[in-house]
Formats: structure tokens, sequence, C-alpha cells
């Protein structure tokens, strides 16, 4: 079974939702999948302090009234509807789900995000949204006056790090390896911080605590530690679900996908909006305006074809 669309949108997170609506509201013949229910990384985000015209909301409610809005236009939504490829063929986008059924559209949205890097250790899904973040800037302000451990030897790691100082007594940046895969100037800066303390060729064992986190257990020079923190921030890697392209498509070593201006791939008719393409913050109000940038490029795309397609008089 085919059905057609003028654009498909992959992804329902703030992108997503956004490009959704926009597509929507331009009288588009959209639809958007998701994996799973609306919002993407927004249900794993307890309370939203920094989205502009919501002093405080819950991501869980955000994202509630984000699909709310896109509704309203008449955008259709499938949620819980697994892709499980995206081919293109004759610049026609094809979306093959794993239900068995394909969508055609000329214009497609990757909204699909990714998932940060787990370290798969005991105690870290149970401890998820009671102590265990993986977002320095959305979750920072909830630890002010604690102690704090970091886990990873990267930019991210480092930069956020640096970042939680702002609120924590002290942060404990744990890696396990000797030296750091961060820029030297970000490791000269994390040194230079009198609030980041190291602790290096340490291997974390567990994240532990009864209704919220309480410490970490790790393991250094053959002998198990512990450390009493109120938080655990980790940050060893994230990935972009951008592995759903069945075509080349540029992209940074990592899977990021690189857009022009207008958020369009190196594939005609393919934009990539959010966490799945390479920018500079993963933020919610970037991932809209990402969404909203794309939506009217599609808009425009589409609009040509249908010009070139309609009889000169």
């Amino acid at each position: 079974m085919s059905e057609s669309y003028d654009v498909i949108i992959v992804g329902g997170g703030p992108a997503g939702l956004a490009a959704g609506l926009y597509a929507a509201r331009m009288n588009l013949r959209a639809v958007l999948l998701d994996r799973g229910p609306l919002g993407g990384q927004l249900l794993n985000t307890e309370l939203i302090e920094d989205y502009p015209g919501f002093e405080s909301i819950l991501g869980s409610e955000l994202a509630m009234k984000m699909g709310e809005h896109a509704r309203t236009f008449g955008l259709d939504i499938r949620e819980f509807e697994p892709v499980l490829e995206v081919d293109v063929q004759d610049h026609e986008k094809i979306v093959k789900l794993e239900s068995g059924e394909e969508l055609r559209a000329p214009a497609l949205i990757m909204a699909a995000g990714g998932l940060p890097r787990k370290l798969g250790t005991p105690g870290e899904a149970e401890m998820a949204g009671r102590g265990v973040s993986y977002c320095a800037v959305c979750d920072g302000a909830f630890f002010k006056g604690q102690e704090l451990a970091v886990i990873g030897g990267g930019d991210a790691a480092l930069e956020e790090g640096d970042f939680l100082t702002r609120y924590a007594t002290k942060v404990y940046v744990i890696h396990r390896r000797d030296s750091f895969r961060a820029q030297p100037v970000l490791v000269e800066r994390a040194k230079a911080n009198p609030k980041i303390e190291f602790i290096l060729d340490a291997q974390v064992k567990e994240i532990y605590g009864e209704h919220k986190v309480e410490g970490v257990r790790y393991v250094k020079d053959g002998e198990e530690r512990d450390l009493k923190v109120g938080g655990v921030f980790i940050f060893i890697g994230f990935l972009p679900n951008s592995d759903l392209l069945k075509i080349h498509v540029d992209h940074e070593p990592a899977g990021y996908l690189l857009t022009d201006r207008n958020m369009q791939t190196s594939v005609e008719g393919l934009w990539a909006v959010g966490d799945v393409r390479a920018q500079l913050t993963k933020q919610i109000a970037t991932a809209v305006g990402d969404g909203t940038t794309a939506a009217v490029a599609a808009s425009q795309y589409v609009e040509h074809l249908r010009d070139k397609e309609r009889p000169s008089k």
C-alpha cells in the first residue's frame, strides 16, 4: 500500500512539530511520523524554563501543546509509527514504515533527532530524570548548591562541566582515560576553574540512590571508590538518527547532516532540522526555528514543481 503527500516529516520533536504546523498552515498535504509519542527529547526533560513565552512548563505539557497546535491546522500526525528507512527514486522521497506501508512525497523533512549515548551502568536508567541528566543547559539550575559528577572526556563533557559550575559547589569530571579528547582550549579552561576536579583513569560502575541520585561508584587503580553527588551528567556522545537515510547525504563524521541556510541537505527536496543536523546548539528554540525555515522552503519547492507541471497558456 502506498500513499502520496506533498511533504513527509520524520520525527515528532519540536523541530518536526514546528515544520508540520507551518506546512499545514500553507495548505500542503503533510504527514508527520514518530516512532513513539510526540515530543522527542522534550519527554526526557521534566521542567523547561528556557523556552520563550513559558516561564516554566513541563516537557510533556509543551509537547502536548505543540501537537494540539499543529493538529488545529490539519496536520496528519501518526504516533507510534516507526520508520524503517528513507529512500529517493527519481527525486521522489519514499518512506518505508515498519508496518509495511510506503509513503511518497516530493519533499521530506528529516526531524528524526537522535539519542544521547548511554553508559549502560546499573542505576543509569533507574535514576533518569531523578538526578541523571544528559543536558546541563536544560537541568543545571535544578542542582544549585550541590556537588555533581560529569562523565566523559570530549568537548561536550568539559563545556557542560564548566557550565554546571554556575550552580554547583563542586563538579567532578570522571573520565576513563588519562587524557582528554576535548580541544586543548577547553581542557585548559576546565583546569583553570577552581570548582572542577578531575578523576581520570576511572571506570564508572554504578549510579546509586534510593529516590534520587546519591552517588557514583567507580574503579580507579584497581580500587572501588565512592563519590557522593546529587546529580550525574553523562556526555559520552550523541547518536543522530541519520542512518534511516538509505542514500548518500553530506554529513559530518559523527553522522550529523549538513545543510544550507534553508535547512536543505545535499539532496534536492530533502531538509534536515533539529538534533539530526550539524549545528551550534541543541535547544528547543533553535529546533523550532529550523522546522519553520524548512517548512517554508519545502512549500516553495512543492509550488515550484506544481508550476512546472501546469500546462502553458
